[in-house]
């Protein structure tokens, strides 16, 4: 009977604890109405992920992280804009990212956007741009403290 509790104990414990992983959106519109739905800004990470090195190592030294995770959770709504170089992409998300590279003028990877959508009275999509950054040394919590600085100014 204590062999059976302790597998139970076990078998429910390792379900439980198995982390969630966070979803990173690409569609721009979907993102942006769940945005307004949920009162949280976009955070617009445009990155080069098969070729950037920098994106790399954000991704690994502060993106990956359960600090993150939690933070991402809590304070806004994730949003991959990628420009791959030997990764097959879709020709719809391509055109919506290199418009938003425009849009938000980035010139260098990895750069994170935070803005806010606001929808005017036509149905249109505006994005208010908030703030920005890009790779950050010193791991999830310096890199955290700069995000959400920007975050708070909404």
């Amino acid at each position: 009977m204590k062999k059976l509790f302790l597998f139970i104990t076990i078998i429910t414990f390792s379900l439980t604890s198995t982390a969630q992983e966070l979803t990173w959106h690409t569609d721009m519109a979907k993102a942006s109405e769940l945005s307004i739905k949920e009162k949280k800004p976009l955070l617009l990470f445009f990155t080069g992920s098969d070729w950037c090195g920098w994106c790399i190592r954000l991704q690994k030294e502060v993106l990956k992280t359960p600090e993150f995770e939690k933070w991402a959770k809590e304070n806004v709504i994730l949003v991959e804009l990628d420009f791959p170089r030997r990764t097959p992409q879709d020709e719809t998300i391509k055109a919506q990212n290199y418009q938003l590279q425009n849009m938000f003028q980035v010139r260098g990877y990895p750069t994170v956007w935070f803005a806010s959508p606001e929808k005017t009275e036509e149905g249109k999509m505006n994005l208010k741009g908030l703030g920005s950054t890009g790779y950050v040394a010193g791991g999830p919590e310096k890199w955290l403290d700069g995000a959400s600085k920007i975050v708070a100014n909404k």
